[in-house]
């Protein structure tokens, strides 16, 4: 091969996720974004994306993350995380170390005319606390 080229090239690949997502739609189009968090953040409120999944990546320190129907769990730099977008609310992206930032990726597939992000209200988190995963 060239030696413009690595001839080893596919060995610098490593798939970090494969998920199967919701059907995509015509006229979507994906939206990447850098989150930076400092030492403690709380991070986002309770939050949904309506217009289609999103895939991220942490690059830096670790996160709580919690999705409706799912355990909160930590993700560490280096490991992947996805959630399916439209009616699930995500709980939590806060930052569980208090001394050191998050920094994480997300890239979200968007429909149009939808925001990407919808804070969800005291009262639907009420009405849905039972598919909260360790909700009382």
């Amino acid at each position: 091969m060239s030696d413009r080229y690595d001839d080893g090239w596919e060995d610098a690949l490593t798939v970090l996720q494969e998920v199967t997502p919701p059907l995509i739609r015509d006229g979507m189009h994906a939206m990447t974004v850098l989150v930076d968090y400092p030492a403690g953040s709380a991070g986002a409120p309770p939050h949904r994306h309506p217009g289609g999944p999103a895939f991220g990546y942490v690059l830096e320190g670790e996160m709580v993350f919690e999705l409706e129907g799912q355990a909160p769990r930590v993700v560490r730099a280096g490991e992947a995380f996805w959630e399916p977008g439209g009616d699930v609310i995500h709980y939590c992206d806060a930052n569980q170390r208090s001394d050191a930032r998050l920094r994480f990726l997300v890239t979200m597939l968007c429909s149009p005319d939808t925001p990407m992000l919808v804070l969800v209200d005291e009262d639907e988190l009420r009405a849905r606390r039972h598919l909260r995963v360790g909700a009382p």
